[in-house]
């Protein structure tokens, strides 16, 4: 008993510290947990969470009918995985290459270089790229010059898909590259020069060496990123795209927002991030454990 109130004694300072961060988890994260049951009445906001009529699983039912839904659904998941095979695959070259950089300046140059569009909001890049890529923008000029069409990249639906991948991995990629730049440091130099007896320039070097160094953390990001297969970036999309490139561009984030907020189909809009969040949760949980069977890695 003596050695359980010491404990406590010595714990309570370490509980009272992260106690503001809770509440406002409690406050900000879990109290508005409580509309959900939006999604399963026929909610009216004069009449209240309260008094609103109760009507099942009928949103439900409508959402897997209703045209546009599924388009939104396919629209997420094309354009999640189309980030996720990009945002894999260019910072993996990227820290490859650098990693061959000897010279640590120009190396710790180039990283703050790639980096520094990670610290921007999509608020601010939506306006830069639409003054860019619009019709009389930039790249649109620069085309000219080489006697192209003009390209509509934000009002075509398949090249709104490019933009938005592209600009994403442009914005995120040297956050990615960091980690595996990170990875990159844990290994064993002897193993370079062991290959170099054996004869092995650098390109073996690369693969036989860096590459299966990588593979872990590879492993790692990649199920992770599978958790994340139905966030297609709402702040990115909602600073892009128009009603030219609903059918293309429309993720389920922005269709929420749009059905729930601007048409006030409240209940219909909660049914359909409902759905979403319970979808990704199931996701996250597969992705750990895979990410603990394949790369041993678990936080609890």
């Amino acid at each position: 008993m003596e050695r359980m109130k010491g404990k406590i004694k010595r714990q309570l300072p370490l509980h009272l510290l992260i106690l503001p961060s809770v509440i406002c988890l409690v406050i900000f994260s879990y109290t508005p947990m409580l509309g959900l049951i939006m999604a399963f009445q026929d909610y009216k906001a004069r009449l209240g969470y309260l008094h609103s009529p109760w009507v099942g699983f009928e949103h439900f039912r409508y959402m897997f009918t209703y045209p546009d839904s599924v388009q939104v659904i396919w629209n997420t998941l094309i354009i999640a995985m189309l980030k996720i095979l990009a945002s894999t695959l260019i910072p993996i070259a990227m820290a490859l290459l650098l990693n061959e950089v000897g010279r640590l300046v120009f190396k710790r140059f180039i990283q703050t270089f790639i980096y520094l569009p990670h610290f921007l909001s999509w608020v601010i890049l939506g306006g830069i790229l639409t003054d860019i890529l619009g019709n009389k923008g930039i790249m649109n000029q620069l085309l000219s010059v080489f006697g192209t069409d003009p390209i509509f990249f934000l009002g075509n639906g398949n090249w709104f898909r490019f933009t938005v991948v592209v600009s994403d991995v442009w914005k995120e990629f040297g956050f990615s590259t960091i980690i595996y730049l990170a990875a990159l440091t844990g290994v064993n130099m002897s193993l370079y020069e062991a290959s170099e007896i054996d004869g092995a320039g650098r390109l073996k070097q690369t693969i036989h060496v860096t590459l299966p160094a990588l593979v872990p953390v590879i492993l790692v990001v990649g199920t992770l990123a599978l958790g994340n297969i139905l966030n297609a970036g709402f702040d990115q999309i909602i600073n892009l795209y128009n009603p030219l490139v609903y059918d293309k561009g429309d993720i389920i984030d922005t269709f929420v927002y749009r059905v729930g907020l601007m048409d006030g189909s409240f209940s219909f809009a909660t049914a359909v991030g409902l759905f979403k969040s319970a979808v990704s949760f199931v996701l996250i949980v597969g992705a750990y454990r895979l990410a603990y069977r394949f790369g041993n890695y678990r936080i609890f």
